[in-house]
């Protein structure tokens, strides 16, 4: 029997594995993976500092445990150089392999920055377990109180900031837009945060850029795209990632931004799903959004999974908000989908030192919300107040 073969063992890829062999316990499960399959929660690298954990606590199980656990052959610091969609073959290094049904978990990559300077390969990324075990390393070479500069203030690089400044470390935050998490979170909320990392001893230096990194004396140098310089002991890009979509691409699968699927979750090529920071996901409103967030990994590889057995299984995304783990000012938000983000407006109020944003379109429908400092009954209530108004716009 030919197996159900998944590529990647993040998040995504484990996920999807765990839920299909609640359903089915024999057909063969052939798990691909480039890095040593281990199992760690992605989304605490961000945070392990407050909470005291080195990076070989963050792995939860070894790839030798998952492959026990999930009756599954795990090949690890395998790389997949091709697929064949219509022979239904993968292409490794270590040979050739038959697949079923193919899902697509890769992830994605790290964004570099086109950065000048003599020291500009020295810009670290933490993407994996093994990138975070590398900045920690830094970090400890540069003593108690290093100097941290990271450059981008969405999501991760907020998180980061927030959790390096609680160990005590000296963070510098650089971002182009005038507030952090410009992109994601209302106006209100931001300057929330921004005066909340502001307090924690996070230096913001916005509406700029860093335009060269250079060593000077054993210490890094970081020139901003305003003239300013400082010295800095190590360099964190926290600009954002890709969607790793060079696997699909050279199979021609649709791609877009990220791997295009449909509200199965499959691809171009029916026999082939994916989920995951990869995945392009189709919205209610016919547009298509990638979702690099922990709650659509779950709901999408429930669905998947589900499919995989035969019963082709659409993909239910309830509304749930992405939670920014900032301990100093923590925020959940909904961001309203594509199309109704082109017109619409947020409105924000204060009440009792919790800020709450609505965002309404035209017709004063309401499509998003962002709340902090949050909390699960003030997020809750608000993700209720959301789906009774999708609900009402759907009737």
């Amino acid at each position: 029997m030919k197996p159900i073969a998944i590529i990647g063992s993040g998040l995504a890829g484990y996920t999807v594995a765990r839920e299909f062999r609640k359903l089915d316990k024999t057909t063969p499960l052939l798990i691909i993976t480039g890095d040593d399959g281990g199992f760690y929660s992605k989304p605490m690298l961000s945070n392990a500092f407050a909470m005291g954990k080195q990076p070989q606590q963050l792995q939860s199980k070894t790839a030798d445990q998952m492959a026990a656990e999930l009756t599954a052959t795990i090949l690890t610091k395998t790389l997949v150089s091709g697929i064949n969609t219509v022979a239904h073959t993968i292409h490794t290094k270590m040979g050739d392999f038959e697949y079923a049904q193919l899902v697509l978990a890769p992830g994605a990559q790290a964004i570099r920055l086109p950065i000048a300077g003599s020291a500009a390969d020295q810009v670290l990324s933490v993407n994996n377990l093994t990138d975070y075990a590398v900045f920690r390393d830094k970090l400890a070479q540069a003593g108690d109180k290093a100097r941290v500069t990271i450059l981008g203030a969405g999501l991760i690089g907020c998180e980061f900031s927030d959790d390096l400044a609680s160990a005590g470390h000296e963070v510098t935050l650089i971002d182009p837009n005038t507030l952090p998490l410009a992109a994601l979170a209302p106006t209100a909320i931001s300057q929330g945060l921004h005066a909340a990392l502001n307090a924690k001893g996070v230096q913001l230096k916005l509406g700029t850029t860093a335009s060269q990194i250079d060593m000077l004396d054993n210490t890094l140098q970081v020139t901003l795209s305003n003239g300013e310089s400082f010295n800095t002991d190590v360099v964190l890009s926290a600009v954002g990632l890709r969607a790793d979509i060079r696997l699909a691409q050279a199979a021609q699968l649709h791609t877009d931004r990220g791997i295009i699927i449909n509200e199965y979750g499959q691809t171009s090529v029916p026999e082939i799903f994916a989920l995951g920071d990869c995945a392009q996901y189709k919205q209610a409103d016919g547009s298509q959004s990638l979702m690099p967030y922990v709650a659509p990994i779950m709901t999408a590889a429930r669905a998947i999974a589900l499919s995989l057995t035969g019963q082709l299984t659409s993909i239910d995304m309830k509304p749930a908000a992405v939670l920014v783990k900032t301990p100093s000012y923590p925020v959940a938000l909904i961001p309203p989908a594509f199309a109704a983000s082109k017109s619409g407006r947020w409105e924000s109020g204060h009440a009792e030192g919790v800020t709450t944003s609505r965002y309404f379109d035209e017709s004063n429908n309401l499509h998003g919300f962002a709340v902090a400092p949050q909390d699960a009954k003030s997020r809750n209530a608000l993700i209720a107040e959301l789906i009774e108004a999708q609900a009402t716009r759907l009737n």
